[in-house]
């Protein structure tokens, strides 16, 4: 993903970010309780039990047009080419790409009603505005799109991991430096941060200092860019040596190279992360997991009105791991693809995936278009 990503709130790539899982399924239930409140008022009594008792309710006579933010990133813009195609090959919809990204877009979408839908919204970025958009029925939550969410943490190459099998966690990491060689000073080992300018760096540092990487023979890496720490990771891999730090899902990197995410040891504290381990220089950081942000696809609320009720079916359904993900923007990096022929790939490559979304004849229009 882009550096913009990483400077969408203070203290992580994705922002405040919380998940237990009770929280999360708790969360889940509010949103499609919303979700289905929002079809109702919208398609009408019939419309939303027909959505809520089969899933398939009968297709519109025709599809409007529609426009999709194009976000910056890669996941949210390749998603926004499948959309579009299945919309338009598959529902019959006119579909427009737009450039988005996470604040303009969602502002836009509020106080405008347009672009109509944004495939991927990292909640956590803006919590309080999205909710109040949702409660007063402006926006519609349609699905969790990312199945397993934005994960972050620290990494270590597979060859390691399968290498040095009592390495789990972050703490069995730093007790082998010789393992993981500074390119500085090879007598030391390295964690490799974010570049400077991106706020991960800082959740990441107090980190480091809260494990006393220092004292356990490493020091921490700040990369100049995000060429740069990737450069750091193509080149371990080139070289067969290892790697810690932090990085984060999904990305074209963990879809070139296999990566294992170590464990902290602990679960995420909310309260901690927000107080201390994503406050700059925090005085006494101590060790804390880091957090898994809910990304979700949003609607205005004409969507259903202007598209019929099949496409908003198909956008409650369409979601994809990170797995997959990092395995289509790797494609796309490895053969300078641009986020169309991405698409397509994906469309091609992973039927089993998307043929769940959709109806047996609207999956046959789509693959007859390819």
């Amino acid at each position: 993903m882009s550096e913009r990503y990483h400077s969408k709130t203070p203290g992580t790539a994705g922002g405040g970010i919380r998940r237990t899982r009770t929280r999360r399924k708790m969360r889940e239930a509010r949103i499609s309780a919303r979700f289905c409140a929002s079809l109702v008022t919208a398609l009408g009594i019939f419309a939303g039990i027909a959505l809520l008792t089969s899933g398939t309710p009968a297709r519109a006579a025709g599809c409007g047009t529609l426009s999709i933010a194009e976000m910056t990133w890669g996941s949210a813009a390749i998603m926004a080419h499948i959309d579009k195609i299945i919309l338009e090959t598959g529902f019959g919809c006119t579909v427009e790409l737009v450039p988005g990204d996470t604040m303009p877009t969602f502002a836009s979408m509020d106080a405008e009603g347009r672009p109509d839908i944004a495939p991927e919204i990292w909640a956590a970025s803006l919590q309080r505005p999205l909710d109040e958009a949702l409660r007063d029925g402006r926006l519609i939550e349609t699905t969790r799109v990312l199945t397993d969410g934005g994960v972050e943490g620290w990494w270590i190459p597979r060859y390691v991991s399968d290498a040095h099998p009592d390495i789990k966690t972050v703490q069995d990491a730093l007790k082998h430096p010789d393992l993981f060689p500074s390119p500085r000073d090879e007598s030391k080992g390295a964690v490799h941060n974010c570049p400077s300018d991106w706020n991960c760096q800082i959740p990441t540092a107090n980190l480091y200092r809260a494990l006393k990487g220092d004292e356990a023979g490493f020091e921490l890496i700040n990369s100049g860019s995000a060429a740069g720490l990737d450069s750091s990771i193509a080149q371990a891999f080139a070289d067969k040596k290892g790697w810690l730090g932090y990085y984060w899902a999904p990305t074209a990197i963990l879809g070139k190279y296999e990566m294992v995410k170590l464990s902290f040891g602990v679960g995420h504290d909310r309260a901690e992360w927000n107080s201390c381990t994503a406050v700059p220089d925090c005085s006494a950081p101590v060790v804390n997991g880091y957090p898994t942000t809910d990304v979700y696809t949003i609607v205005t609320r004409r969507v259903p009105e202007k598209a019929g009720s099949a496409p908003m079916v198909y956008l409650a359904k369409r979601q994809w791991d990170n797995q997959t993900v990092n395995s289509v923007l790797a494609h796309m990096d490895q053969t300078d693809g641009n986020r169309t022929e991405a698409a397509q790939f994906f469309l091609k490559t992973f039927e089993p995936v998307w043929s769940n979304w959709l109806p047996p004849d609207i999956v046959a229009k789509v693959k007859a278009a390819l």
